[in-house]
């Protein structure tokens, strides 16, 4: 079953098993990155399965989120994201309004950046976070809200290196390509919370309004069960990713278009929680370096396509789409 429509629309989200990229057959791992170009390029998203994070996991950290978001808005707000370095720490419901003309978005957030696991302050002072620097802001509620964040934290970017080194055959890359890009992990987490809105009378009003990501892709688990996420395809139709057991999902963002010429889509994508409970699912954000220079990969310009994109750090891009998204 094909998933375009005629005329070329995608109408679903292709499902990609990453068991192959643990293979030391390399045959089977470029045929793994030729499916994944192909999702980059028709869709902008994709699901993967067999992608090694533990479902105790994820069964801690969803029950971790739960418990700090039951908590009372003024204990929240202690660690509001605006009293702290860089954009980190608590962001609560409709202070961010990523969709120009909505009136906010509908969901809280807790924001992270690299830190090592271990506590000991000689390995913490080792991380690097870039121009984003400044130590991470932890709650006191719940006990093991730092342990479980960080247990998925580092298992999902174990994922996003790997998927590095599938992008760079995916684009006709050394395999490596991306490392020395990738040396200090630019990831920033944020776990979210969607309460429900079953009967979502005010259009304006989102979980996330219609947005693309930052950075260079996004890989994003939600709870098992719930509906929320759509993504728009050619014809402007909201198509569903409905989430599905033992997957992750993988969207491109607008850093790995701006690499790639475009030939990679950045799609737009929004979430509402018509549910009728609360929902939860945690967003990492993967970029590079933040002091590397984003410009047209060379195996993605010809005459025929030039350079579209001018030079810019992945630091300073980032920052730039944060202070407009918090008006800060």
């Amino acid at each position: 079953m094909s998933c375009h429509a005629p005329g070329g629309a995608f109408q679903s989200v292709p499902i990609i098993d990453l068991e192959g990229a643990y293979s030391e057959d390399e045959a089977l791992r470029r045929a793994l990155a030729q499916q994944i170009r192909m999702a980059c390029m028709d869709v902008g998203f994709f699901y993967i399965k067999n992608h090694g994070i533990a479902q105790h996991c994820l069964d801690e950290v969803l029950k971790v989120n739960q418990e700090y978001y039951s908590l009372p808005a003024e204990e929240k707000m202690k660690l509001h994201h605006k009293t702290v370095p860089n954009f980190k720490g608590y962001s609560p419901p409709m202070e961010a309004n990523i969709q120009p003309g909505n009136k906010g978005d509908l969901h809280e957030g807790f924001r992270i950046g690299w830190e090592e696991k271990s506590r000991d302050p000689v390995i913490q002072c080792a991380s690097r976070d870039g121009v984003m620097a400044g130590a991470n802001v932890w709650p006191d509620t719940p006990e093991d809200f730092r342990t479980a964040c960080m247990d998925y934290y580092h298992a999902a970017l174990a994922v996003g290196k790997k998927l590095f080194c599938l992008f760079a055959l995916a684009l006709g890359l050394p395999e490596t390509y991306f490392n020395d890009k990738t040396v200090y992990s630019a990831a920033t987490m944020r776990t979210l919370h969607y309460p429900p809105q079953p009967d979502a009378a005010d259009e304006k009003i989102l979980g996330i309004g219609a947005h693309t990501d930052f950075v260079c892709f996004t890989i994003l688990w939600q709870q098992t069960g719930l509906e929320a996420l759509q993504v728009l395809n050619s014809r402007e139709q909201w198509i569903n990713v409905p989430p599905l057991p033992g997957t992750l999902v993988i969207n491109l963002g607008d850093q790995f278009a701006r690499w790639t010429n475009d030939i990679f889509k950045s799609t737009v994508h929004r979430a509402a929680n018509k549910n009728i409970v609360d929902r939860y699912s945690i967003a990492l954000f993967f970029g590079t370096d933040y002091e590397v220079n984003i410009e047209p990969i060379h195996t993605c310009v010809t005459t025929e396509r030039p350079a579209a994109y001018p030079a810019i750090t992945a630091g300073e891009y980032v920052r730039q789409r944060l202070k407009a998204m918090y008006n800060k």
